[in-house]
């Protein structure tokens, strides 16, 4: 029952795959026939299996699905203590190779006991590191590294990496790493894995130290009294983060998205459709550039991927409230996906109104703009806000937006009938260009390469 303005979001997933195809919760291609079949029938995939060739697909047996460029052409090391962790090694390096990267494998005798050879091999196209050798891969003068990645790293290797000590191939890699860090020509990423009872007073002051000397730890996953391997997600995050050269790293950026409910009594309330996908799609792709990113969605969005970081609105109040309190503890951007309520109930009831009564008549009053105290608070801040019509010509959609350019910088616009199940078209339109896109991750990468653009030279409303 209210009118909102936002995202248009409504399905699809944050990343795409080859046409055709969704991803599975491993970024794997199904293709949608393979995925329909599998969850067929009332009994779905318990019923047992009918005998039939797989979907044909145009991935190879090494091949993966690409889902961006953040890596393309950057080589990483991949280095494997021995730790029981060590058995996710393969869909790790499968992982950074979707996002465009060559990756290289070494292993200490120990981590072998977790992990197959030629399973890492298999996983990175190229043969396995085990051992010290005349062709001196552990120094990659011909081919250096950009990052080297210890995951999992165990409180063995963490400690010999902290005092110089280089005994294995990967440890003697690690030092020869920390001395092309040194000069700024490389990434060193850490990945601690170990037992709640092995951190102790020596492990802090060792990880104290990599910090001192420039290397990256990237946050275990607490779980069940011990410091487990982060999902793979985030450590392809870390890596993308670390070699990021995007003008927005560092930069402090607010997204939001999906509804904001209004009560209608204790029980109910006014919501809309949308579903604040599009807004976790582009969170992820300018996390992945570096920027320092706060999404914000309403409560009744899609959740976004478990790794990505995000708050929740459970209301309209709660929306506006939240946003203002990000705007004035500084922000370089603000984007406004989100389908704010336009209106309200004039007087929402506390208790649950009885059912069962032949009609019910709702007052409604406008909402405040959110945006616009948003302005209010700060003329600098760079704002990007979405516009959404039903029933209305491009021509009358781009007009609208363009008369929105007065006091925000870039309007997204959408209409309804580009944004009906998993597919979605947008009008990015600035003061200088009207740029159309297809499907959610190409509009958040168009959104994002605009920012990357606009922002150096920005220096608030004239």
């Amino acid at each position: 029952m209210s009118a909102a303005g936002g995202d248009g979001s409504a399905g699809g997933e944050a990343v795409s795959a080859p046409a055709g195809e969704a991803l599975t919760a491993g970024g794997e291609a199904l293709s949608a026939a393979g995925l329909s079949r599998s969850v067929a029938g009332a009994g779905g995939i318990f019923e047992g299996w009918e005998p039939r060739p797989p979907t044909p697909s145009p991935l190879g047996d090494h091949d993966v699905p690409l889902l961006s460029n953040h890596l393309a052409g950057r080589r990483i090391a991949l280095l494997v203590s021995g730790s029981i962790a060590a058995l996710r090694t393969p869909d790790l390096a499968r992982a950074l190779r979707r996002r465009g990267a060559e990756v290289t494998a070494f292993c200490s005798p120990e981590a072998l006991h977790y992990v197959g050879r030629q399973a890492l091999e298999w996983a990175t196209c190229r043969p396995l590191v085990t051992e010290l050798s005349w062709r001196a891969e552990h120094l990659s003068d011909a081919a250096p590294f950009d990052a080297w990645l210890l995951a999992p790293a165990t409180y063995n290797s963490i400690g010999k990496l902290a005092h110089g000590i280089a005994d294995t191939v990967v440890t003697a890699a690690l030092a020869s790493a920390l001395g092309r860090l040194s000069h700024g020509q490389t990434q060193v990423l850490v990945a601690p894995c170990l037992h709640g009872s092995l951190h102790n007073a020596v492990l802090e002051r060792n990880c104290q130290r990599l910090r001192e000397l420039g290397v990256i730890l990237v946050p275990p996953r607490d779980a069940y009294g011990k410091h487990n391997l982060p999902e793979v997600e985030v450590l392809v995050a870390a890596v993308c983060r670390a070699l990021s050269s995007s003008p927005l790293r560092g930069r402090r950026l607010l997204v939001t998205g999906g509804p904001t409910p209004v009560p209608v009594d204790a029980v109910r309330r006014l919501v809309n459709r949308f579903k604040g996908q599009l807004a976790s799609a582009l969170a992820q792709e300018l996390v992945l550039r570096g920027a320092e990113v706060r999404l914000l969605l309403g409560e009744g969005s899609a959740p976004p991927p478990a790794w990505l970081p995000h708050g929740w609105a459970d209301s309209y109040d709660s929306y506006a409230q939240q946003v203002l309190e990000a705007v004035a503890g500084g922000l370089d951007v603000a984007i406004f996906s989100a389908a704010v309520a336009d209106y309200r109930p004039l007087q929402a009831s506390p208790e649950k109104t009885a059912s069962g009564q032949p009609r019910w008549l709702l007052e409604l009053e406008p909402t405040a703009k959110v945006i616009e105290a948003v302005r209010q608070a700060d003329p600098k801040l760079y704002m990007v806000t979405f516009k959404y019509l039903e029933q209305a010509s491009v021509e009358e959609l781009l007009a609208e937006s363009r008369r929105r350019l007065e006091r925000y910088q870039l309007v997204v616009a959408n209409r309804g009938a580009e944004t009906r199940g998993n597919d979605q078209t947008a009008w990015l339109v600035s003061r200088s260009a009207c740029q159309q896109l297809e499907g959610k991750a190409a509009i958040a990468k168009g959104i994002a390469d605009h920012l990357e653009q606009a922002l150096p030279g920005w220096q608030g409303l004239s």
